[in-house]
């Protein structure tokens, strides 16, 4: 096993293709957290710094996704709520301040050797988790996509409450309080089944880019251009749209422009990086275990752990894969000292949590680079674009949410590997898909742990229990 020979120019090639194609995700990925698109902007570079500081991996490439922007909303804003009571900056701490939990968490469990123990997590939970949190990032996506204003002013804010599957969701509620889940999914449902409602200018953008996404590298883009191509271009012609239509929908809305005098400064101020530091007394106080735990710490520590677990599934997967293919060797423990560290400095900056990005490692690999330098170049040029983002202040919010619903749809609607397992694994599977969609992805991820061992055990009985027949 050994490292590709060390390209710093093809490093640098690579770490600016991955920062271009990647702008439009990370806009959508803060939508999906449930605060300002431009707040995606201006905090994913500190923390995928970090991470290509620690990483040992020359392709793993990190930030938020959809999986942890869907989680950190469900663990913290599950009716989304939040933001109207408190307001955005307080949400934008507390969001901060569970960024901070989780990283000290991984810390913690790098530090007492739990960094090989999750590559243990059986097949049957891994696969039926990713397929609930896909529906749920499904679902948190779909409402932009057909309504101007997603859930607001919309029918499914004033008619799904009354509907069959409101009200099959109120009930499921009623039994299980924490299903925020069943939520999501009744107002998918209900949107599908009264496709009337539909304004139709959004449905527009996000079906044509929805399309234009998941075809065009294979008959309409050369063969030479990157992956993640086809995103920039459909979002770039979403944008187009909005300025040439004057949009009526919902848009990313006026990127603030930074204070001049604002940034950290380098070499006696010859080079500024444009990136704020929130308020570590204010971070230190919020009020997050009152406002989200129900005042208890344990509950706290509980779900951060959780998260931190789930978080690092997604690295292992992306790094046993380049292992398995391409002999490139890793260290459990590292890489998850890797995620720690990216997302403390997630939480100094403002970033919901950040993990191993599938797509975007592919994207690495793809371009050539050779090393870690590529995904500090990406970081840098990240925080350093910022300023020049307000040309994305017409894009569609439509056209975002075709990022992300064309991203799990395909696994959604055919989940090959869920239905490819057999036997017990297909029942622990499907368990843990149906909680973790249904109740959410902290739980489902629990509850799938407590089948799959509740499982495990009555078989193993049922072995001895029939070794001893036969003995007798």
């Amino acid at each position: 096993m050994v490292l590709p020979k060390f390209d710093p120019i093809r490093d640098v090639l690579s770490g600016m293709l991955m920062a271009v194609t990647s702008i439009p995700q990370l806009i959508a990925y803060a939508e999906t957290v449930g605060y300002a698109g431009h707040i995606g902007l201006s905090t994913s570079g500190p923390p995928l710094l970090a991470w290509g500081l620690v990483t040992g991996s020359p392709w793993t490439n990190a930030g938020v996704t959809s999986l942890t922007a869907m989680m950190a909303r469900n663990d913290l804003n599950p009716r989304g709520e939040y933001v109207d009571r408190y307001g955005e900056s307080e949400y934008v701490y507390l969001v901060s301040a569970y960024s901070l939990c989780v990283g000290v968490s991984s810390l913690l469990l790098a530090m007492i050797g739990l960094g090989n123990a999750a590559r243990g997590v059986p097949e049957s939970i891994r696969v039926g988790f990713k397929w609930g949190c896909e529906v749920g990032i499904l679902t948190s996506a779909f409402p932009h996509g057909l309504y101007y204003f997603g859930y607001d002013r919309s029918f499914l804010e004033n008619d799904v409450p009354r509907s069959y599957f409101g009200l099959l969701a109120t009930n499921v509620r009623a039994m299980i309080p924490s299903a925020t889940g069943i939520s999501g999914i009744s107002n998918v449902l209900c949107a599908l089944t009264h496709p009337w409602t539909w304004d139709v200018d959004a449905t527009v953008v996000f079906v044509n880019c929805i399309i234009f996404i998941m075809i065009s590298r294979k008959y309409v883009l050369p063969r030479w251009m990157p992956h993640g191509s086809e995103v920039l271009i459909a979002t770039a012609l979403a944008t187009l749209f909005g300025v040439l239509t004057n949009y009526a929908g919902g848009v990313v809305g006026e990127i603030p422009s930074s204070d001049e005098n604002s940034g950290i400064s380098l070499f006696d101020g010859l080079v500024k990086i444009p990136i704020e530091l929130l308020d570590v007394r204010k971070l230190s106080n919020v009020p997050i275990v009152d406002r989200c735990f129900d005042g208890s710490y344990a509950k706290l520590l509980a779900s951060a752990s959780v998260f931190s677990a789930i978080n690092y599934l997604s690295i292992v997967a992306i790094s046993t894969g380049f292992e398995r293919d391409d002999g490139i060797p890793w260290s459990a423990t590292r890489e998850l000292l890797a995620q720690g560290a990216s997302n403390v400095i997630a939480g100094i900056v403002g970033s919901a949590p950040v993990s191993g990005s599938m797509s975007r490692s592919l994207v690495s690999r793809m371009t050539g680079s050779t090393s870690k330098l590529a995904c500090i170049v990406t970081a840098l040029l990240w925080m350093c674009m910022m300023p020049y983002m307000s040309i994305m202040s017409r894009t569609p919010k439509a056209a975002l949410c075709a990022v992300v619903v064309s991203a799990v749809i395909t696994n959604v609607v055919l989940p090959t590997r869920l239905l490819s397992l057999r036997g017990p694994e297909l029942f622990v599977g499907l368990g843990t898909a149906l909680a973790s969609s249904v109740i959410s992805p902290t739980m489902g991820f629990v509850f799938g742990c407590v089948l799959h061992a509740s499982v495990s055990l009555g078989m193993k009985s049922k072995e001895i229990k029939s070794s001893k027949e036969k003995a007798g």
